[in-house]
């Protein structure tokens, strides 16, 4: 579920007093998600989403954040727009916590993308990336390496309990990042997130791309290696060429991969596995069972890891040799 912070009525009229968003008529937690307390929010001017940002959210992070939805939106790109309150802030506070109302996105995520869908992905993806070129705002990625590194300390001490031999396998993997990992390659603000719940469609026509609060700057072809990880495998975990074909293709009809980009290319999806992989491994050994907070199993990023590792060519990606 994703309300970890409950409201009542009457904190949220008061909280809804600083908009022009009119009078409440209804609202509803919304139960995906994993970060944050969300809610549906009708009132008479519209139908809007209510944002609470719990404690994994820096708060000195949201106007990174809130500002980039607005230069995306003001640059094309289909995405959920921060209202501005009546002091022309966009960040208030309910519930004792951090919180933002951001405008609502018609469509609905799709469970089994096609083809289309992941071509659809790949142009909007990279729209994203040149749409972002001129964002006067930065951030680092707090879950590049070294935030990686940061976890997998956390959760080694217990991960051959989660998988036998888990330990020698993901050393192994750190000590190639270590030494592999490019430095030098295009970059610019990132999505870091772009899995299907986070993309909404209406029908096989892409609608908008929401939830940026994993939004850094880092490496682009970093980004598309998390969308190979996101989009194109089955749910037996094997690779579909097919729709790595396609979402690359749609990347590249917007933005061409430099050949640099493309050669870093299993490296990077390798890293982008572990990112998820660890993510998940620290939350299946530290959170306790019955917990708020939703745990998802890690096993099917180990096996997307093991499947990169062995990559010997971009065309098992689907990307033709030029």
């Amino acid at each position: 579920m994703a309300v970890y912070t409950d409201i009542n009525e009457v904190e949220l009229a008061a909280f809804l007093q600083e908009y022009r968003l009119g009078e409440m008529m209804s609202y509803k937690g919304i139960a995906e998600g994993s970060e944050n307390s969300n809610f549906f929010l009708h009132t008479t001017v519209g139908t809007y989403i209510l944002t609470l940002y719990e404690r994994r959210v820096e708060v000195a992070d949201l106007p990174f954040f809130l500002g980039l939805m607005q230069h995306l939106a003001q640059n094309g790109i289909s995405c959920p727009l921060p209202v501005e309150r009546r002091d022309g802030r966009l960040i208030g506070e309910l519930a004792g916590r951090p919180a933002a109302i951001i405008t609502f996105l018609e469509g609905v995520w799709v469970r089994r993308p096609t083809p289309a869908h992941c071509r659809a992905v790949g142009a909007a993806l990279a729209a994203l990336h040149l749409a972002g070129a001129d964002f006067p705002l930065g951030r680092n990625n707090a879950l590049s390496v070294d935030g990686w590194k940061r976890l997998w300390l956390q959760a080694r001490p217990r991960a051959d309990t989660f998988q036998a031999g888990l330990v020698e396998e993901i050393d192994a993997e750190f000590a190639a990042f270590e030494r592999d990992w490019p430095s030098d390659l295009p970059s610019g603000i990132i999505h870091a997130d772009l899995f299907p719940d986070n993309v909404f469609f209406l029908g096989d026509r892409l609608s908008g791309l929401i939830d940026f609060y994993f939004a850094c700057n880092d490496i682009f072809a970093y980004d598309v290696a998390t969308c190979l990880n996101a989009w194109c495998f089955e749910k037996d975990d094997a690779f579909n060429v097919t729709k790595g074909q396609a979402f690359l293709a749609g990347y590249q009809s917007v933005r061409r991969l430099e050949a640099a980009e493309r050669e870093a290319l299993p490296l990077l999806a390798r890293g982008a596995a572990l990112r998820f992989m660890l993510t998940r491994l620290y939350d299946w050994l530290t959170i306790p069972d019955g917990a708020l907070v939703q745990k998802r199993d890690p096993s099917e990023f180990i096996r997307r890891l093991r499947f990169h590792r062995h990559v010997r060519a971009i065309s098992e990606y689907g990307l033709g040799a030029s």
